[in-house]
């Protein structure tokens, strides 16, 4: 693979196994969130509504982190950033376990959530350069690990749990590879590179291009579409029949696998049409969710995971291809906006989770019946997120055929 003159492959490689490592807690932080949300909530008395807030921290300090790690990218190099991406995964791992309620818990999550953003706008950007003749591959190879370290972090929330094991346990697990990547970085030196090939002034006339704006808007779609059940499957799964964060893992087991061999793909159907066919199996996955229970809802799992494999990288990838000059600005702005909407529309994911539980409740339903209805009601309506999508997505792929410009894309 190559690699850029000015560092040795033996050090790219440690640079690409640290923003493995650093992205394995990137993911976790969500999964095991996923898990203990419904233990917090008894513990702490808190509502439906206020831990839509707590999660939606996390979802708010992407992004902020994002923007101001976009912008100061080219002026403090990767290494600063990964660093502080450090300092607040520890800190804020820390501040969750001492946390004594709603506000403790909405601090130590926003600090993870900056930690979160500052992985992806320093790591990003970092690969792309050091690897400039073999992008798309590595990556891809790195976007592995976000459904990968959601793997894990499912596999041992669920487990702990099984072993009697608090949400406090759960989450102190994620300082185990929180350490790794920060060994790792001791007395090792990242790369410079030639700044006036990565000027930020240049980044910034680059988002004004109309294609970059259309994709930006549609980042906030697609990200809600992946993340709003993802964030509440357990919470909206419970009552199922099914293990839920069992499924959590078997999707993002799947959306591995997908992206680490997604390049054949992407260049078959184009980006524009592998986002198309996303919104449809998207879809179509959360309604089946909707409709079965037991064991049937694996099937519709694994739908909703095909659907959701590709949107993330196939829309930093289109960023990329599309809109060049919009540089580690620009991909860090895309998946800012993501997790941005996120934040917003969790507590009103909340807000439907609440309200359709007291309309159950006035029906006479309790128990698994309860749960099922307000979970239902919750999945009815993310679906119109992935339906407009189909639309959107269906006219951009008509438009970039008509227009016969198909760049290939991660």
């Amino acid at each position: 693979m190559d690699v850029t003159a000015n560092i040795s492959d033996k050090d790219a490689k440690r640079i690409f196994r640290i923003s493995c490592i650093a992205l394995i807690v990137t993911s976790m932080t969500f999964a095991i969130r996923a898990g203990i949300l419904g233990d917090l909530g008894q513990q702490y008395g808190l509502s439906g509504k206020e831990l839509g807030w707590i999660a939606s921290m996390a979802f708010l300090g992407f992004p902020v982190a994002m923007i101001f790690g976009g912008i100061l990218y080219n002026a403090i190099g990767a290494k600063l950033i990964i660093w502080l991406a450090f300092i607040g995964h520890a800190l804020g791992i820390v501040l969750t376990i001492f946390a004594d309620g709603f506000w403790g818990l909405m601090i130590s999550t926003f600090l993870i959530g900056i930690a979160n953003g500052l992985v992806e706008a320093g790591c990003n950007p970092i690969i792309a350069q050091l690897y400039p003749n073999n992008k798309t591959t590595m990556l891809n190879r790195f976007h592995v690990w976000f459904p990968g370290g959601i793997v894990i972090g499912s596999l041992v929330s669920a487990g702990m749990t099984q072993m009697g094991l608090g949400w406090e346990a759960q989450v102190a697990t994620m300082l185990i590879p929180t350490a790794i990547y920060g060994i790792m970085m001791l007395g090792f030196e990242f790369p410079e590179f030639n700044q006036a090939e990565n000027s930020t002034r240049s980044n910034l006339k680059g988002l004004l291009n109309p294609i970059y704006l259309f994709l930006i808007v549609c980042m906030t779609m697609t990200a809600v579409s992946e993340f709003g059940p993802g964030q509440w499957i357990n919470q909206i799964l419970s009552a199922s029949g099914a293990q839920p964060m069992l499924i959590l893992a078997m999707i993002t087991g799947i959306m591995a696998v997908g992206r680490f061999y997604a390049g054949p793909l992407v260049h078959k159907l184009s980006p524009a049409g592998v986002l198309f066919v996303s919104a449809i199996l998207t879809s179509l996955g959360l309604f089946l969710m909707t409709q079965l229970q037991g064991s049937a809802v694996y099937f519709a799992a694994v739908v909703f995971a095909l659907g959701v494999t590709y949107f993330w990288p196939t829309m930093i990838g289109c960023t990329s291809e599309y809109t060049p000059k919009t540089g580690a600005l620009g991909m860090s702005l895309m998946g800012g906006a993501g997790m941005f909407a996120v934040g917003m529309w969790n507590p009103v994911i909340g807000s439907w989770i609440d309200s359709a539980a007291r309309e159950a409740e006035i029906a006479g339903l309790a128990g698994n019946d309860l749960a099922m209805a307000s979970g239902q009601a919750a999945l009815n309506n993310l679906l119109y997120f992935p339906l407009a999508l189909i639309v959107i997505f269906g006219g951009f792929y008509w438009f970039m055929r008509k227009e016969n410009s198909e760049p290939s894309v991660r």
